[in-house]
């Protein structure tokens, strides 16, 4: 999950240090985090990620350090029930357990990390298998009936087509999300680093840029600019692609006028029926602060429906 790319940079960063791994590995109601969240604790005291948002992170700190020192590893869960519930449980009314394992040990692959980074880069995912009974990792299967299975995907992309002002706003909140950004315009005057500071810029023609970015089912593509010659061509091409979440700006008629441009290119219905549009779920937005805001969030749904 995205939440975790913090996490994998820091295992990275501090490899071959004493480390320990909590990861969140069953939830069971209004749980705070997803299963697959991780935490991970250097033995200086220093640590990235969470596994509840700030419930339970003091006791897992302290079991993280017992880990390190050389404890086994532990499984713990932790629920609203718990006596102290207020200092170390979920008030939430959620409940959660918690791996705990040294990420040193025997049984914990050492490359693991590093390989997740690569498959990621290579725009693959990689599932791993921890055995519950015993605290070992690996990448491949495990001959045990009591894995726990984590799926760690690509990066989230968002390709965004036309640098235009909802695009100054969108590369913010995706910037927020983690969601790596590439804002395409073969228009110059309005590409330009002043507008859009330390994002990806492609001043190629839409239809090469996205051929050529390959949405995958990590990738989200946007088409902003309100010109034809700019996000049809762009539409065609990411409708190709397996990309989960393709929106186009536009009023319901001006999209209407758009699925008759595309069909008459080819496009298959089925295929044009995947555009949002208008773009965004509707919350009566106005400005581009807000339509971005929109934009930002339904992207996000089509992220968690296709994970």
């Amino acid at each position: 999950m995205a939440e975790n790319d913090s996490v994998i940079a820091a295992a990275r960063g501090w490899k071959g240090e004493p480390l320990a791994l909590a990861t969140v590995v069953s939830t069971w109601g209004s749980a705070p985090r997803p299963k697959g969240s991780h935490m991970l604790v250097h033995a200086d005291g220093r640590f990235e990620g969470s596994v509840s948002g700030g419930c339970v992170e003091s006791d897992i700190l302290q079991t993280a350090a017992e880990v390190i020192a050389g404890a086994p590893f532990q499984v713990k869960r932790y629920g609203v029930a718990d006596a102290a519930a207020w200092e170390v449980g979920l008030p939430c009314g959620g409940e959660i357990a918690v791996m705990v394992q040294p990420v040193s040990a025997e049984g914990f692959d050492p490359e693991l990390f590093d390989r997740i980074a690569d498959a990621r880069s290579h725009g693959a995912a990689l599932t791993v298998a921890t055995d519950l009974a015993t605290g070992h990792s690996d990448a491949r299967p495990l001959e045990t009936s009591e894995a726990f299975i984590n799926r760690y995907d690509p990066p989230r992309r968002l390709l965004i087509v036309g640098a235009v002002q909802i695009a100054q706003a969108l590369t913010g909140l995706a910037r927020e999300l983690g969601i790596e950004t590439v804002v395409i315009d073969p228009r110059g005057r309005f590409l330009t680093e002043e507008r859009f500071p330390g994002t990806t810029l492609d001043d190629r023609w839409p239809d090469e840029a996205v051929a050529a970015l390959k949405p995958d089912p990590s990738t989200a593509v946007v088409t902003l600019s309100h010109d034809i010659k700019i996000d049809d061509p762009a539409l065609i091409e990411a409708l190709k692609s397996d990309a989960p979440y393709v929106g186009a700006l536009g009023s319901r008629r001006s999209h209407a006028a758009r699925r008759e441009r595309l069909a008459a290119a080819g496009v298959a219905q089925a295929d044009i029926d995947r555009i949002d549009a208008p773009v965004g779920i509707d919350i009566g937005a106005i400005g581009p602060s807000e339509i971005a805001l929109s934009i930002a969030a339904a992207m996000v749904g089509a992220f968690r429906e296709h994970s």
